[in-house]
Protein backbone atom coordinates (compact mmCIF):
# COMPACT_ATOMS: atom_id res chain seq x y z
CA UNK A 1 0.00 0.00 0.00
CA UNK A 2 1.42 3.30 -1.08
CA UNK A 3 1.54 5.97 1.65
CA UNK A 4 0.23 9.38 0.59
CA UNK A 5 2.81 11.58 2.29
CA UNK A 6 1.33 14.76 0.84
CA UNK A 7 -2.01 14.00 2.51
CA UNK A 8 -0.31 13.27 5.81
CA UNK A 9 1.67 16.49 5.60
CA UNK A 10 -1.49 18.42 4.82
CA UNK A 11 -3.35 16.91 7.78
CA UNK A 12 -0.36 17.57 10.07
CA UNK A 13 -0.08 21.21 8.99
CA UNK A 14 -3.82 21.71 9.42
CA UNK A 15 -3.69 20.17 12.90
CA UNK A 16 -0.77 22.38 13.90
CA UNK A 17 -2.56 25.49 12.61
CA UNK A 18 -5.75 24.60 14.48
CA UNK A 19 -3.74 24.01 17.66
CA UNK A 20 -1.89 27.32 17.31
CA UNK A 21 -5.11 29.20 16.63
CA UNK A 22 -6.85 27.64 19.64
CA UNK A 23 -3.82 28.29 21.82
CA UNK A 24 -3.61 31.89 20.65
CA UNK A 25 -7.34 32.48 21.12
CA UNK A 26 -7.26 31.00 24.62
CA UNK A 27 -4.18 32.99 25.54
CA UNK A 28 -5.76 36.18 24.16
CA UNK A 29 -8.97 35.54 26.11
CA UNK A 30 -6.97 34.90 29.27
CA UNK A 31 -5.03 38.12 28.86
CA UNK A 32 -5.89 40.56 31.64
CA UNK A 33 -7.24 44.03 31.00
CA UNK A 34 -4.99 46.97 31.75
CA UNK A 35 -5.92 50.44 32.94
CA UNK A 36 -8.89 51.77 30.92
CA UNK A 37 -8.16 54.33 28.21
CA UNK A 38 -10.88 56.97 28.66
CA UNK A 39 -11.49 59.60 26.01
CA UNK A 40 -13.85 62.56 26.24
CA UNK A 41 -15.61 63.53 23.03
CA UNK A 42 -16.48 67.04 24.22
CA UNK A 43 -14.60 69.97 25.73
CA UNK A 44 -12.13 70.15 28.59
CA UNK A 45 -14.67 70.92 31.31
CA UNK A 46 -15.30 67.51 32.82
CA UNK A 47 -18.41 66.97 34.91
CA UNK A 48 -17.33 63.39 35.52
CA UNK A 49 -13.69 62.49 36.09
CA UNK A 50 -11.70 59.53 34.83
CA UNK A 51 -11.71 58.15 38.35
CA UNK A 52 -15.52 58.28 38.40
CA UNK A 53 -15.68 56.54 35.03
CA UNK A 54 -13.30 53.85 36.33
CA UNK A 55 -15.67 53.19 39.23
CA UNK A 56 -18.56 52.82 36.78
CA UNK A 57 -16.50 50.23 34.94
CA UNK A 58 -16.26 48.01 38.02
CA UNK A 59 -17.54 44.51 37.33
CA UNK A 60 -18.11 41.58 39.67
CA UNK A 61 -17.28 43.76 42.69
CA UNK A 62 -13.76 44.24 41.42
CA UNK A 63 -11.95 46.68 39.18
CA UNK A 64 -11.80 45.84 35.49
CA UNK A 65 -8.04 45.99 35.82
CA UNK A 66 -6.59 42.46 35.97
CA UNK A 67 -9.85 40.83 34.86
CA UNK A 68 -9.59 38.35 31.98
CA UNK A 69 -10.77 39.70 28.63
CA UNK A 70 -13.28 36.90 28.19
CA UNK A 71 -14.93 37.85 31.48
CA UNK A 72 -15.87 41.34 30.32
CA UNK A 73 -19.36 42.15 29.09
CA UNK A 74 -18.89 45.31 27.04
CA UNK A 75 -22.62 45.86 26.56
CA UNK A 76 -23.19 45.85 30.31
CA UNK A 77 -20.35 48.31 30.86
CA UNK A 78 -21.69 50.56 28.12
CA UNK A 79 -25.19 50.62 29.59
CA UNK A 80 -23.74 51.32 33.02
CA UNK A 81 -21.99 54.40 31.70
CA UNK A 82 -25.04 55.61 29.79
CA UNK A 83 -27.15 55.31 32.92
CA UNK A 84 -25.02 57.93 34.68
CA UNK A 85 -26.72 61.33 34.91
CA UNK A 86 -23.59 63.14 33.69
CA UNK A 87 -23.15 61.03 30.54
CA UNK A 88 -25.17 61.50 27.36
CA UNK A 89 -23.61 58.65 25.42
CA UNK A 90 -20.77 56.15 25.76
CA UNK A 91 -18.96 53.54 23.73
CA UNK A 92 -16.89 50.80 25.37
CA UNK A 93 -14.47 48.69 23.36
CA UNK A 94 -11.54 46.33 23.77
CA UNK A 95 -8.41 46.69 21.67
CA UNK A 96 -6.38 43.77 20.33
CA UNK A 97 -3.63 44.35 22.89
CA UNK A 98 -6.09 44.05 25.77
CA UNK A 99 -6.68 47.73 26.50
CA UNK A 100 -10.20 48.57 27.60
CA UNK A 101 -11.34 51.83 26.02
CA UNK A 102 -14.28 54.11 26.72
CA UNK A 103 -15.41 57.10 24.69
CA UNK A 104 -17.52 59.44 26.80
CA UNK A 105 -19.88 62.18 25.63
CA UNK A 106 -20.97 64.27 28.59
CA UNK A 107 -24.32 65.97 28.84
CA UNK A 108 -24.33 69.71 28.07
CA UNK A 109 -25.94 72.05 30.66
CA UNK A 110 -27.65 75.14 29.20
CA UNK A 111 -29.23 76.62 32.36
CA UNK A 112 -29.02 76.22 36.11
CA UNK A 113 -32.23 76.20 38.14
CA UNK A 114 -31.59 78.22 41.30
CA UNK A 115 -33.62 76.46 43.97
CA UNK A 116 -33.11 74.61 47.25
CA UNK A 117 -32.18 71.54 45.22
CA UNK A 118 -30.44 73.28 42.33
CA UNK A 119 -29.95 71.38 39.09
CA UNK A 120 -29.20 71.93 35.42
CA UNK A 121 -31.32 71.64 32.31
CA UNK A 122 -29.25 70.06 29.56
CA UNK A 123 -29.29 70.56 25.79
CA UNK A 124 -31.92 67.83 25.39
CA UNK A 125 -34.27 69.34 27.96
CA UNK A 126 -33.45 66.74 30.62
CA UNK A 127 -32.74 67.47 34.26
CA UNK A 128 -29.10 67.09 35.25
CA UNK A 129 -27.61 67.21 38.77
CA UNK A 130 -24.87 69.63 39.68
CA UNK A 131 -21.38 68.25 39.33
CA UNK A 132 -18.99 67.94 42.25
CA UNK A 133 -16.13 68.41 39.81
CA UNK A 134 -16.88 71.73 38.12
CA UNK A 135 -19.64 74.25 37.53
CA UNK A 136 -21.06 75.15 34.13
CA UNK A 137 -21.03 78.80 33.08
CA UNK A 138 -24.70 79.01 32.12
CA UNK A 139 -27.55 81.42 32.97
CA UNK A 140 -29.31 81.00 36.32
CA UNK A 141 -33.07 80.50 36.28
CA UNK A 142 -34.78 82.29 39.15
CA UNK A 143 -38.28 83.19 40.27
CA UNK A 144 -41.32 80.90 40.18
CA UNK A 145 -39.95 77.47 39.34
CA UNK A 146 -42.04 74.36 38.77
CA UNK A 147 -39.99 71.28 37.90
CA UNK A 148 -42.97 69.85 36.05
CA UNK A 149 -43.36 72.94 33.87
CA UNK A 150 -39.94 73.67 32.44
CA UNK A 151 -40.72 73.50 28.73
CA UNK A 152 -40.73 77.27 28.27
CA UNK A 153 -37.58 77.62 30.39
CA UNK A 154 -35.87 75.02 28.20
CA UNK A 155 -37.02 76.73 24.98
CA UNK A 156 -35.65 80.10 26.08
CA UNK A 157 -32.44 78.67 27.58
CA UNK A 158 -31.73 76.67 24.42
CA UNK A 159 -32.17 79.76 22.24
CA UNK A 160 -29.78 81.67 24.50
CA UNK A 161 -27.21 78.85 24.40
CA UNK A 162 -27.26 78.83 20.59
CA UNK A 163 -27.01 82.60 20.10
CA UNK A 164 -23.56 84.18 20.52
CA UNK A 165 -24.89 87.60 21.61
CA UNK A 166 -27.28 86.19 24.21
CA UNK A 167 -24.81 83.60 25.46
CA UNK A 168 -22.27 86.34 26.07
CA UNK A 169 -24.63 88.80 27.74
CA UNK A 170 -27.44 86.98 29.56
CA UNK A 171 -26.62 85.81 33.07
CA UNK A 172 -30.10 85.12 34.47
CA UNK A 173 -33.60 84.15 33.39
CA UNK A 174 -36.36 85.19 35.79
CA UNK A 175 -39.69 83.39 35.51
CA UNK A 176 -42.60 85.44 36.84
CA UNK A 177 -45.86 84.33 38.47
CA UNK A 178 -47.71 84.52 35.13
CA UNK A 179 -44.98 82.49 33.39
CA UNK A 180 -43.56 85.44 31.54
CA UNK A 181 -39.81 86.03 31.60
CA UNK A 182 -37.34 88.76 32.44
CA UNK A 183 -33.67 88.65 31.50
CA UNK A 184 -30.68 90.03 33.39
CA UNK A 185 -27.55 91.11 31.55
CA UNK A 186 -23.94 90.67 32.57
CA UNK A 187 -22.65 94.21 32.04
CA UNK A 188 -25.81 96.31 32.36
CA UNK A 189 -28.26 96.74 35.23
CA UNK A 190 -31.47 97.27 33.26
CA UNK A 191 -34.03 94.45 33.16
CA UNK A 192 -35.20 93.03 29.86
CA UNK A 193 -38.95 92.31 29.97
CA UNK A 194 -39.08 89.42 27.52
CA UNK A 195 -42.67 88.32 28.05
CA UNK A 196 -43.90 84.90 26.99
CA UNK A 197 -41.84 82.44 25.00
CA UNK A 198 -43.23 83.30 21.61
CA UNK A 199 -41.81 85.24 18.65
CA UNK A 200 -38.39 84.66 20.24
CA UNK A 201 -36.35 85.42 17.15
CA UNK A 202 -38.18 88.70 16.51
CA UNK A 203 -37.79 89.81 20.12
CA UNK A 204 -34.08 88.95 20.16
CA UNK A 205 -33.50 90.85 16.90
CA UNK A 206 -35.23 93.86 18.46
CA UNK A 207 -33.01 93.58 21.53
CA UNK A 208 -29.87 93.40 19.38
CA UNK A 209 -30.93 96.43 17.34
CA UNK A 210 -31.67 98.41 20.52
CA UNK A 211 -28.39 97.35 22.12
CA UNK A 212 -26.35 98.28 19.08
CA UNK A 213 -27.92 101.75 18.88
CA UNK A 214 -27.64 102.33 22.64
CA UNK A 215 -23.96 101.41 22.56
CA UNK A 216 -23.42 103.83 19.71
CA UNK A 217 -25.33 106.58 21.56
CA UNK A 218 -23.67 105.68 24.88
CA UNK A 219 -27.05 105.47 26.59
CA UNK A 220 -27.07 101.88 27.88
CA UNK A 221 -26.69 102.98 31.49
CA UNK A 222 -29.66 105.34 31.21
CA UNK A 223 -32.34 102.66 31.24
CA UNK A 224 -34.06 100.76 34.03
CA UNK A 225 -36.26 98.54 31.84
CA UNK A 226 -36.28 97.41 28.22
CA UNK A 227 -39.63 95.91 27.20
CA UNK A 228 -39.69 93.42 24.30
CA UNK A 229 -43.26 92.20 24.82
CA UNK A 230 -44.46 94.18 21.81
CA UNK A 231 -42.82 92.50 18.84
CA UNK A 232 -43.02 95.55 16.58
CA UNK A 233 -41.19 97.89 18.96
CA UNK A 234 -38.90 98.20 21.97
CA UNK A 235 -40.29 100.22 24.88
CA UNK A 236 -37.64 101.62 27.22
CA UNK A 237 -38.03 103.08 30.69
CA UNK A 238 -35.33 105.44 31.89
CA UNK A 239 -33.97 105.50 35.41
Amino acid sequence: MKINWNLIKGITVAAVLIFLYAFSANRNAARVVGNPDIKYLDGEQYFITRSMVNKLLIQNNDSVTNIRKDQLDLDVLEERLRANEMIQDAEVYLSVNGTLGAKIKQRTPIARIAANDSFYIDSEGKLMPLSKVSAAHVPFVEGKIDKKKLNDVYTLAKFIAEDDFLKKNIIAIVQNENYTFNLKLRANDFVVLFGKVEHIEKKVNNLKAFYKKAVKDKTLDSYAKVDLKFTNQVVCTKK
